[in-house]
């Protein structure tokens, strides 16, 4: 742990304590390094979400929304766009990061060789993919072999590593893309979608973000995990005032062993839910924060190890 993480630390462990004693009590930390383990994994899980805060706050070089540059990276280049005015871009680069992910070894490889056409010439950007899915398909289809080529690492990343490339079935990424653009509906733009969640939501940021948590049943192969990653960054890059209001451990499945684990009570995810969201409010973290960390902690319940992706 970090010098710098010792008084949020200490701050964690008074309040897991007060809330084992007072609130509901908590049998998987029982033992001191079970507990430590767990609050080692949410300060790195607030680092996290913090990061983005942080990012939105540097000078970022405009060769990161650059897909011929090996520095691009799908989340600055989304801060780029949002900073130039072009939400739909933005919400578009979110979605590609998303919905490939970063590999292991071969980074951001499918993001950038596919959204940059393999530098053929023009981009697989918001305007030009929302307006001709077909051909986006179709030339997908036509370059499925060479982004599978196995002398560049490459591949989705950790959370969509059972996603496939295929153009033309309805559950490879063809389908997956049309259908997210199907859910936005052009000529209607992401601002508007946001705009008139939010206007039904009574402007409530989590009954928003739960609004479009269940519209996103139209999008294919985009279960909880991927809708929560979604929605969440949205929230933080501040493309809509929207947050979560408990971790949605329905339909979980790392963070509900986490859960579990924690509780060990008996009942429906939807118990564990409420559960996990009490605790994230009496120690005063956010739901991704709680999300993230059970997940990361059920991991490895004794020992803190970092994990990503």
């Amino acid at each position: 742990m970090r010098p710098g993480d010792q008084k949020d630390a200490a701050a964690l462990q008074d309040a897991l304590t007060a809330f084992d004693g007072r609130v509901h009590a908590l049998p998987g930390i029982k033992s001191p390094n079970r507990r430590q383990a767990l609050i080692e994994q949410m300060i790195e899980s607030v680092r996290r979400v913090r990061y983005i805060g942080v990012l939105k706050d540097r000078k970022i070089s405009a060769a990161c929304a650059d897909p011929r540059n090996d520095c691009f990276d799908p989340l600055k280049a989304a801060i780029l766009h949002q900073h130039n005015g072009d939400t739909d871009e933005a919400f578009w680069l979110v979605f590609m990061f998303v919905h490939f992910g970063k590999h292991a070894r071969g980074g951001w490889r499918y993001i950038r060789e596919i959204y940059g056409r393999f530098g053929e010439g023009g981009l697989w950007d918001w305007a030009s993919t929302s307006a001709d899915v077909d051909s986006f398909r179709d030339w997908l289809h036509v370059h499925t072999e060479k982004l599978r080529r196995t002398n560049a690492p490459g591949g989705f990343g950790n959370h969509r590593k059972y996603e496939s490339l295929d153009a033309q079935s309805d559950n490879g990424t063809g389908a997956v893309v049309e259908s997210y653009v199907k859910w936005v509906a052009p000529p209607r733009t992401h601002a508007v979608l946001i705009a008139d969640t939010l206007k039904q939501a009574g402007n409530d940021p989590s009954k928003a973000f739960a609004c479009l948590y269940g519209s996103m049943d139209a999008l294919k192969r985009f279960g909880r995990t991927a809708r929560f990653d979604y929605l969440t960054m949205v929230g933080k890059l501040g493309l809509a005032k929207i947050a979560p209001g408990s971790p949605y451990m329905v339909g979980a499945t790392g963070p509900l062993k986490g859960a579990a684990l924690l509780f060990k009570v008996a009942g429906p995810p939807t118990r564990l839910d409420d559960l996990t969201r009490e605790l994230g409010n009496y120690l005063g973290l956010g739901m991704q924060v709680m999300e993230d960390s059970l997940c990361n902690w059920q991991k490895s319940p004794t020992k803190f190890k970092p994990f990503r992706g």
